[in-house]
């Protein structure tokens, strides 16, 4: 394996391709006792519309079908489940679907090796029939049912809905009931052929591990006979700068109204650094303004506009980025006026370079004391490289922010033009039960 040495925080990274395209990567952890791995597919729900490999026409898939095909992806030929064998090892597995990305994952204590071969074994081998595909229907849809009954869910994903009229980060992830149903065994093989091809994945590993024995596992489990080298041709309907609706309420049985404040971001296409730091300085800029230290939670909290804190950030993908800010306050719509008045004050004055100074400290001490974190440390890295990132250039892209930088951000972004409001509020047998 190549090596990088990264001083700045004294971390090490391994890494290479195998022979079908598969890019792995290790960061070794001395005297950690758990390990971590994670198998990462450049496939989210987002992945409607594309060229299948071996193809020339363009198609749409039904939504939701990332979701299915990873679900789709335990149950193996000979009537086996891969969490069967996993608990059989003593590892702990799992896997989740994204909007950009499908992860397979486990960590182990002990016998990580033949559980890292069973990772890989068992996720380049679909087994797609109409019946265990019809079976699946129904349980996928008891889950988006289950889904749809979430306020806390519902809040946030109504918030994508009210900034993207275009983009399909405005469809639930596990798509609709309507639409899971139409998934066929064609369809998820098609889906597979096309995304489940070792070069458009990455293997990240990180744990007290021997480099030579993790690559000769690697081997001996990745089928060297896959070979797809082709570009994948994804498509996407251009998204307007403006929003797609202001503002989105619905009812839900809760006892206090929640909100979802959304600053939808223009997409401008940008060099992989340049992305990194102007998401770093909007997660800056969103922390200083959003503090429970600072004067705008305190003024809130005081006056019982919020209850808690206001949480949230800023996400920033491929072909989209946006923040959103969250919490709980019997006047949402007041709270997003105090809000909107509160950074356009800021707007005149400019961020105070002493707060700058602290948060950019804490970001420093947080992203060293995230190195703790084996599962944080894998799942962000794999995320930032499918955008082309390496993970471990964040602490000096960190270093190079200015408050400049910051302030010209707060004048381009927190704009109210760019921003939605959702709101879930008690039902009326709610609101009466309460009285």
């Amino acid at each position: 394996m190549n090596k990088i040495y990264n001083d700045i925080i004294n971390e090490e990274l391994y890494f290479d391709k195998m022979d079908n395209g598969l890019e792995v990567f290790y960061i070794p952890k001395e005297g950690f006792v758990n390990k971590y791995a994670v198998l990462g597919v450049d496939f989210g729900s987002n992945d409607l519309e594309f060229i299948p490999i071996g193809e020339s026409e363009r198609i749409r898939v039904s939504e939701g079908i990332a979701h299915f095909l990873e679900h789709k992806m335990f149950e193996q030929p000979d009537g086996s489940n891969a969490f069967d064998e996993f608990s059989r090892l003593g590892a702990s597995a799992n896997a989740f679907t994204g909007f950009a990305m499908t992860a397979y994952l486990f960590s182990a204590t002990e016998n990580f090796y033949p559980s890292l071969k069973h990772l890989i074994e068992y996720v380049e081998t679909p087994y797609y029939t109409e019946e265990n595909v019809e079976k699946e229907k129904g349980i996928i849809a008891q889950e988006i049912k289950m889904y749809q009954d979430d306020p806390d869910w519902n809040v946030y994903f109504n918030c994508l809905k009210a900034m993207y009229s275009k983009h399909h980060t405005n469809i639930d992830i596990a798509g609709s009931v309507e639409s899971i149903y139409k998934i066929t065994p064609e369809e998820l093989y098609k889906c597979y052929n096309t995304f489940y091809n070792p070069a458009n994945m990455k293997l990240f590993i990180v744990g007290d591990l021997d480099p030579d024995k993790l690559i000769e596992t690697i081997k001996e489990a990745n089928d060297d006979e896959i070979d797809f080298s082709e570009n994948i041709e994804r498509f996407m309907e251009e998204e307007p700068i403006e929003v797609n609706e202001r503002l989105i309420v619905d009812e839900y049985t809760v006892s206090m109204p929640m909100f979802y404040i959304g600053y939808k971001d223009a997409y401008v296409k940008r060099e992989p650094r340049e992305s990194l730091k102007l998401e770093i300085i909007t997660d800056m800029l969103f922390d200083i303004i959003f503090s429970e230290s600072g004067d705008l939670h305190q003024d809130l909290y005081k006056e019982g506009l919020i209850i808690g804190g206001i949480s949230g950030g800023y996400l920033s993908q491929k072909d989209y980025s946006y923040a959103v800010a969250s919490g709980a306050s019997k006047d949402p719509r007041e709270v997003k006026r105090r809000i909107d008045e509160y950074i356009e004050n800021l707007k005149k004055v400019g961020i105070d370079s002493y707060e700058f100074e602290i948060n950019k400290k804490k970001k420093i001490g947080a992203f060293l004391k995230s190195f703790d974190s084996i599962n944080y440390i894998a799942n962000n890295f794999l995320n930032y490289m499918f955008r082309g990132i390496n993970f471990l250039e964040y602490f000096e892209v960190l270093k190079e922010i200015e408050i400049e930088d910051v302030n010209k951000r707060l004048y381009e972004f927190f704009k109210e033009d760019n921003s939605v409001l959702s709101i879930v509020e008690p039902k009326e047998t709610t609101r009466e039960f309460n009285q």
